[in-house]
């Protein structure tokens, strides 16, 4: 926690504050008290879209090119064109607006990274992170939660404003003009198929990839892992959702909506004048048509200015955001579910009247791939609020991994304070005049769970268009720059100048981080086992009792990790036992499962021994175990990090 966190008169309050608010939950998890019952006024009128508009002809040349025009290629344009460079800004896909996942995705609300460091007055909305192009850009919409005819107007004015910009809508495919130069190849142009089928090829210094999935650098070779294939589930990843809109959504419907959320006692609902969030329980009774492919979650009630009201709630599984195909399956998937989602919320009496208007042209697509960078944001990063010396942007939103199967719940990881993400984290391994910003970055697949939200891609595409002028200006690679810390430094004073805030800082530790199995805390966390869940209550829990059945289950986890490592079959150490799950812990059961997992023939008496001789558990370990008949959480957590750490070679 922060230093100034529980210091003085405003700390206390602060405190008192967090009690009431903590462990609040979907995207809406924090401050929704303050907010539940700021539902009046009028709303403003809604806009005309503004048409955007290409330029009539490219340039063979240009300072930089951005290929993406969702928000985080937005703001690394506009930074570059305000850096006084040639820009080009081009989108590959068929779209007609700015702001890609916002805007044709319809996700209207955004995940917020919440400033939990400093007080904030009541009836304001709290302080955020980065500032910079993002600060600019939301103070043009109507709050966290937005019309997408507001958001895309306030896009295209960013854009139209800069003189030194060119905007293409009209390109087909967009692929990379490499240079082969010793180990690494250097991007040094674009080949653009337009729509009617003739080609250009147009010369930079600088692409910067702000598509969703990084399709322009994996076309370059940059590597990536796909999903949650890092930690060892490879076919998994969060399950995508199609937002649909409602219409009749009259200012009664809103008041009725509201008289509900206000008299529920459950800390996961509330709204504000554009946004709702809760239904829970409501719409755990919704059975789906497809079961195996998709469920309903809590309602995301976005309010738009017409009347309408777009909903981000339904789950839909088993789609590859890289494949057309699937990605077109899953609309259809939606297109047949949706209505009967409609029909039942139709028997909540505010929803009588509301009827099914459209479904977003595009899916909201959480994860796909993951670069493979100069350095990977881990989660372990979150866990301990790291600033880094080379820090671009920063985050707080918690780390929320959405369900992967109907039978998931998903689950927050962490839930940070405050943590740095480093320029080294969007400039690849092996490819110069590149870099790579948005929720393809580089990031772990649980980090990403945090960093992958809209205002962290912004800052780093800001970022990005900054670090393109410095560049030039000294004549220097990307992966040059990562490593000089004067060059850094001079980036971010840069962004500072420009209205960023990229100011170093330290924050205390967290209370878990001073327990003696926080060692093992970490590596269960980085191994996805431990969670912590809101305000990381779940890692209080370290001095609970554990149980047979959770290290079978836990040492499975470690073995999709590490299955090399892991060959055996850790539910042996259970068969014949009754309710393994209500069974004690001891040191004899844990030492059996881990051993059978390691694949050594040993019964379980010997177990123990077999795992000390041969380094599988330390002095260490044994001395931090206080009961050796009744096992703690983080006791499982130590013995794991030792077994891992010598069976598979792996650190923490």
């Amino acid at each position: 926690m922060s230093g100034s966190f529980f210091t003085g008169k405003k700390g206390l309050l602060l405190v008192l504050v967090l009690v009431l608010l903590a462990g609040a939950g979907g995207g809406w998890y924090y401050y929704s008290s303050k907010w539940k019952a700021a539902v009046g006024g009028p709303l403003p009128a809604k806009q005309e879209l503004t048409k955007v508009v290409s330029a009539d002809k490219l340039k063979d040349n240009y300072d930089v090119i951005v290929v993406g025009t969702d928000p985080e290629g937005v703001s690394a344009a506009v930074s570059a064109s305000r850096n006084g460079l040639k820009t080009l800004l081009i989108e590959p896909r068929k779209r007609t607006v700015l702001g890609g996942l916002m805007t044709e995705g319809w996700l209207n609300s955004i995940d917020m990274n919440w400033d939990k460091t400093v007080s904030t007055l009541p009836g304001k909305e709290p302080e955020y992170f980065n500032q910079g192009i993002f600060k600019e850009w939301y103070e043009k919409i109507e709050g966290h939660s937005f019309d997408v005819t507001t958001a895309a107007n306030a896009f295209n004015k960013l854009v139209t404003d800069e003189k030194n910009m060119d905007v293409s809508m009209d390109g087909y495919s967009v692929e990379p003009v490499l240079k082969q130069e010793g180990a690494a190849q250097t991007v040094t142009g674009i080949t653009v198929t337009k729509q009617d089928g003739t080609k250009q090829t147009i010369g930079t210094k600088t692409v910067i990839d702000a598509t969703q999935d990084a399709d322009f650098a994996a076309a370059a070779g940059v590597p990536f892992t796909i999903g949650r294939e890092d930690i060892g589930d490879k076919k998994a990843r969060m399950a995508v959702t199609a937002v649909f809109r409602l219409k009749n959504v009259t200012d009664e419907v809103w008041s009725k909506v509201a008289k509900r959320l206000n008299g529920d006692n459950d800390k996961d609902t509330g709204l504000d004048k554009m946004s709702a969030w809760g239904y829970g329980k409501e719409m755990a009774g919704y059975v789906p048509l497809n079961k195996e492919r998709m469920k309903m979650r809590g309602l995301n009630i976005g309010r738009q200015l017409d009347g309408t009201v777009l909903i981000n709630a339904l789950h839909i599984f088993n789609i590859d955001g890289l494949n057309a195909k699937s990605q077109q399956e899953g609309l259809e998937i939606a297109a047949k579910e949706i209505p009967n989602v409609v029909k039942y919320l139709k028997t909540f009496d505010e929803f009588k009247n509301v009827e099914l208007d459209s479904i977003a042209p595009e899916l909201y697509v959480r994860e796909t791939r993951h670069m493979e960078g100069l350095y990977r944001l881990s989660v372990v990063d979150l866990l301990e609020n790291r600033d880094q010396w080379d820090r671009i942007a920063f985050g707080s939103y918690p780390a929320d991994i959405q369900r992967t199967s109907p039978n998931d719940n998903g689950a927050v990881v962490v839930h940070p304070t405050k943590y740095a993400v480093p320029f080294r984290s969007i400039v690849p391994q092996n490819v110069d005049g590149l870099l790579v910003v948005g929720r393809s970055a580089s990031y772990d697949t649980l980090a990403h769970g945090s960093a992958r939200v809209i205002p962290v891609g912004m800052a780093e595409g800001e970022a990005a268009g900054a670090a393109a002028k410095l560049a030039g200006e000294k004549g220097t690679t990307f992966r040059a720059m990562a490593e000089s810390k004067s060059l850094i430094a001079e980036l971010q004073k840069r962004l500072n100048d420009q209205g960023m805030d990229l100011k170093p800082y330290k924050l205390d530790e967290a209370a878990f981080m001073k327990h003696k199995a926080y060692p093992g805390l970490k590596a269960a966390v980085s191994m996805g086992i431990a969670y912590g869940s809101y305000a990381n209550v779940g890692f209080k829990e370290l001095d609970n009792p554990s149980n047979a059945q959770r290290m079978v289950n836990q040492m499975n986890s470690v073995r999709r990790m590490y299955f090399a490592s892991f060959p055996g079959d850790p539910s042996a150490a259970v068969k014949g036992m009754e309710e393994p799950a209500k069974k004690t812990l001891t040191l004899q059961q844990a030492s059996y499962t881990i051993a059978l997992a390691a694949g050594l023939k040993v019964e379980a008496g010997e177990a123990q021994a077999a795992l000390e001789s041969g380094g599988l558990l330390s002095k260490a370990t044994l001395g931090i175990i206080a009961n050796k008949e009744k096992l703690s959480d983080g006791d499982v957590y130590m013995m794991l990090k030792d077994a891992v750490e010598k069976q598979a070679g792996a650190k923490f």
